[in-house]
């Protein structure tokens, strides 16, 4: 990277068995490299005939095996060869992609055959990504819920929220690991994701999360004053239980006095 001007753009392929996260997560620690080249997206090819072989195999002790870890970190999942399989072996992965992960695009191909425009300059980490992202959040899929160890869960919540108390929020969940499923079971945040008000600041901020770290940066759209504000994330996770992460957002985070006066709304988005 000392030679400026040389790259116009790279692609990390990992190996096969590899986290992205922990890729990914370089970017934001290494403030050097982040000078000169910033993390545009992660993207995640599915075998479509293998994939669900994949997707739903049991691994031992609990662990997260890698293909959901993987499926669930990208930003774009293109689900290739879908000419060897059938229209309903394609619909059972489709559902399975996407109730691991609710906030990706994905794109389906043959022999990998993708379009540059489709996966460069994805933007899904910067604040570019707040425009997108508010059309993304209004449009998470209310996936069915299969026994499956990783999910994506969202919600919306009236009102704004106290930075201090947000940070708190974040960092026992990706920090500290308290905060439980109903069963027991620590939840595992995998991903974070969301638009969030937070009082007294004009903008939309931007919270983004992955694996033990997170930001949380002012986005490129202003609330309007008369807008109702709102706070909208989505987790991607293991043992996640949306009803206790919206009431552990609600008690810890939310603003008291924007939450009484708030019009009357159960501030419940499309989840499952």
């Amino acid at each position: 990277m000392q030679k400026k001007g040389k790259f116009d753009y790279i692609l990390l392929e990992t190996t096969g068995l590899a986290d992205p996260g922990a890729v990914a997560s370089i970017f934001w620690v290494d403030a050097e490299l982040g000078s000169d080249i910033y993390l545009d997206g992660i993207i995640t090819v599915v075998d479509s005939k293998y994939g669900l072989k994949h997707l739903t195999e049991e691994k031992p002790d609990g662990l997260v095996n890698e293909a959901t870890r993987q499926v669930a970190l990208a930003d774009m999942i293109l689900i290739n060869k879908t000419d060897l399989v059938s229209e309903e072996e394609l619909n059972k992965l489709r559902t399975t992609v996407r109730s691991i992960n609710g906030l990706g695009k994905v794109l389906e191909t043959q022999r990998s055959r993708v379009h540059l425009s489709n996966i460069l300059d994805l933007h899904a980490y910067d604040t570019l990504s707040g425009i997108s992202l508010q059309k993304k959040l209004e449009h998470v899929p209310t996936a069915p819920h299969l026994d499956q160890s990783i999910v994506t869960v969202t919600f919306e919540v009236p009102g704004s929220a106290k930075e201090e108390s947000l940070n708190v929020f974040i960092q026992n969940l990706l920090w500290e690991k308290n905060v439980k499923h109903k069963d027991g079971r620590c939840m595992e945040v995998i991903r974070l994701k969301g638009l969030v008000s937070i009082k007294d600041k004009p903008q939309q901020m931007i919270v983004q999360g992955i694996h033990e770290l997170y930001d949380l940066e002012e986005s490129l759209v202003s609330w309007k004053d008369d807008a109702e504000r709102v706070c909208q994330l989505v987790f991607i996770g293991k043992n996640l239980d949306k009803d206790i992460l919206q009431e552990l957002f609600i008690t810890a985070v939310a603003d008291a006095e924007e939450q009484r006066t708030a019009p009357g709304k159960d501030g419940v988005g499309p989840s499952h």
